[in-house]
């Protein structure tokens, strides 16, 4: 049988996370988002996780533990939930450093942001109204206005 060029369940892109401390995250992870074990984690000969696999809502997210060949790098992952202020409680209760509060923002969404035990930021939204090009245009204009009002 020939192989799907994605595997079922799996999109285009999947992030991948090379992190320190990858059970702590993935504890986080499951605790914070819901996360499910999708792969039982593979161990390396010294039992750090050399490839484990979550899935959060619709989408699947690779973990690995650092190693020598690949160092932990922080990344910015967006999640869009139903109850975004929920969340992000849920986040911060399970150990989430907290980024931002929920904002409602100039984009549609209500977003906030906490960091996981390996630095990587979870931007969490709600989408809450759709936007045409022009308005959102002139939005982020007077966002980013006001941003540079706050810095002077």
């Amino acid at each position: 049988m020939a192989a799907k060029p994605v595997p079922d369940g799996y999109h285009t892109v999947t992030p991948y996370l090379t992190v320190r401390g990858a059970p702590k995250v993935i504890e986080f992870l499951q605790q914070a988002f819901g996360a499910k074990i999708s792969h039982e984690p593979i161990k390396r000969p010294d039992g750090s996780v050399m490839h484990a696999q979550v899935t959060i809502g619709d989408s699947p997210i690779m973990i690995a533990e650092e190693s020598e060949m690949a160092k932990a790098t922080a990344s910015s992952l967006y999640l869009y939930v139903p109850n975004v202020d929920s969340v992000y409680q849920r986040a911060v209760k399970a150990g989430g450093t907290t980024i931002m509060e929920p904002t409602d923002m100039f984009y549609g969404d209500r977003s906030g942001g906490v960091k996981d035990p390996s630095g990587n930021s979870w931007f969490i939204a709600t989408h809450k109204e759709e936007i045409a090009p022009q308005e959102l245009q002139k939005r982020a204009e007077a966002f980013m206005k006001q941003q540079k009002g706050k810095a002077a």
